[in-house]
């Protein structure tokens, strides 16, 4: 029994070994996506996916229950994989070059990692998680719209009113 055990380890391990270069540089990554997170001029909607993954990631409910094989061990690394993804998808070019460059982060380097991370993830499922942005931004301009209707949020023509009186 003892050496099943030390052979699903050895298994185990072998299975990560490809992600040993990425998990290297993870302390460089994270600190570019706090300095992008923290910046006003990325779009909120991106930092909206961040916030839902981390979420998701320490939420001790998953949508995948832990009995269901190999795919409840993965989807926390997937959630994360989309989530990165996207959030650098929506940074703008000239901000992520600028963030690099004072990082020291070669641009290359991240578009190897970033795509040899998207290798393990469903097509339908990676351009399903591109619809999530849109989908975020038009939930809460209904919000939004919903709160301004009931008096709840001041539009800026109550401010204009407000003001002139």
């Amino acid at each position: 029994m003892a050496l099943r055990s030390t052979f699903r380890l050895g298994l185990t391990a072998l299975s990560f070994w490809p992600f040993l270069p990425i998990a290297s540089r993870a302390p460089v990554y994270g600190r570019l996506v706090y300095e992008l997170a923290i910046d006003r001029r990325v779009p909120w909607a991106r930092k909206a996916i961040l916030g839902l993954a981390a979420a998701y990631v320490m939420s001790p409910i998953d949508v995948i229950p832990d009995f269901v094989p190999f795919v409840s061990r993965v989807d926390d690394v997937v959630v994360t994989i989309i989530a990165l993804d996207l959030f650098f998808e929506g940074v703008p070019r000239e901000l992520m070059i600028e963030k690099m460059y004072t990082l020291g982060i070669d641009g290359r380097e991240l578009e190897r990692d970033m795509e040899f991370a998207r290798r393990f993830l469903p097509l339908p499922m990676r351009s399903l998680a591109r619809r999530l942005p849109a989908l975020i931004e038009a939930s809460v301009d209904v919000v939004r719209t919903e709160l301004e209707a009931r008096g709840f949020i001041e539009t800026e023509e109550t401010n204009l009113e407000a003001n002139s009186a």
